[in-house]
């Protein structure tokens, strides 16, 4: 299954000079998180495959216009063919935002999907905007990652986690990383995978 991430920053390459034959093996869209809600719906409007998003910090807009034709899993566990995957929007909170979160506030969030998670066997991806404490994150305080998320790929060995909120363009970022089982992509504009 190809799974086409974006995250963070619209890609000319998608957006301006879209090509059907270049996405046409696309099964499923993952968005991470401050894209326009406009160039979600295009996405989905142009790549015949659904499109699941969880909220940037930036994405204050989508509660007056939510991206169309998309689901939201922000603070959900959802299936797609056979393979689970569990949304975790937002980013640590610096400043007033409604997609922002102390690392308590994001531990509550988790700790309420739990159960869940326990008796389902766990998920296979983890889509969040932030990354996790030292996989991905950026020294500046705004650009930390969660501990919380480590605990889960700790506890869950999820296949993939799946982030944005760290762009490429600061340096220093790989693209891919891993971690113990789970395999960790940042995914800045646009990446696609085999799954």
């Amino acid at each position: 299954m190809k799974i086409l991430l974006v995250s963070d920053a619209e890609s000319k390459f998608i957006w301006d000079y879209f090509q059907p034959d270049k996405f046409k093996d696309i099964d499923l869209m993952i968005s991470c998180g401050d894209m326009k809600p406009q160039y979600l719906s295009f996405l989905v409007t142009m790549i015949k495959a659904p499109l699941y998003y969880v909220h940037g910090n930036h994405d204050d807009i989508y509660l007056k216009r939510p991206p169309e034709g998309c689901y939201c899993i922000d603070g959900k566990v959802v299936k797609y063919k056979g393979i689970k995957i569990l949304g975790l929007g937002g980013s640590i909170r610096y400043k007033n935002g409604i997609f922002q979160y102390t690392e308590r506030e994001m531990n509550m969030r988790i700790l309420k999907l739990k159960p869940y998670l326990y008796l389902t066997g766990g998920f296979d991806i983890l889509v969040t905007h932030s990354p996790a404490r030292g996989l991905g994150d950026g020294d500046d305080y705004s650009h930390q990652g969660f501990k919380g998320f480590n605990r889960l790929i700790e506890k869950f060995s999820p296949k993939y986690h799946f982030h944005g909120h760290q762009h490429l363009t600061y340096g220093r970022q790989k693209r891919v990383l891993k971690y113990n089982e789970t395999t960790i992509i940042n995914g800045y504009e646009y990446y696609i995978l085999d799954y």
